[in-house]
């Protein structure tokens, strides 16, 4: 299994003068359209996405849906209450493996400091180690049997900067 960890797109700043909720935050004009070219550059890689777990966070949901639009495909999307950024990893391994057809490659999409913790998880067996996820940044890792501890391989980590280059 191929997962693929994407940080949602810039958003309006935390304490806006709209006063929505966090949960609420948009996307910027310039994190839809950094985002836009970024998600080209997946398809110019060749990727491909069987499923994707977003947040139900407006951003990386609008994030989620970008990338779908780009990929002109139906892959299935599905919220996850485990990519909020107090999610818990290990509910949200179990959510991956409790799919209908445990797919091939999965995209998830969500927030700072969860997605480094997940990958620190996967990779070394623990969370915390110092991963760096951009805003709009795509990071791939491999592994054989998904379980809640080490068992993956990271494969790269992109920089939304390095994914528009490719588009």
């Amino acid at each position: 299994m191929n997962l693929f960890l994407l940080r949602h797109a810039i958003a309006s700043p935390a304490v806006s003068r709209e006063g929505f909720a966090d949960s609420k935050r948009r996307i910027t004009p310039e994190g839809r359209k950094k985002m836009r070219r970024a998600a080209k550059g997946m398809k110019a890689l060749g990727l491909d996405f069987d499923l994707i777990f977003t947040s139900p966070y407006q951003r990386a949901l609008q994030t989620a849906e970008i990338v779908a639009q780009v990929f002109r495909a139906t892959p299935r999307m599905a919220l996850s209450e485990h990519l909020k950024p107090t999610g818990k990893s290990e509910e949200l391994i179990r959510q991956i493996l409790r799919s209908d057809r445990l797919p091939d490659d999965v995209l998830l999409v969500g927030h700072e400091p969860g997605l480094s913790n997940l990958i620190s998880l996967l990779v070394s067996g623990r969370a915390g180690c110092c991963v760096t996820m951009k805003k709009g940044g795509l990071c791939k890792l491999a592994t054989a049997a998904l379980k809640a501890g080490r068992c993956a391989t990271l494969e790269w980590l992109l920089t939304p900067r390095h994914l528009g280059l490719l588009a």
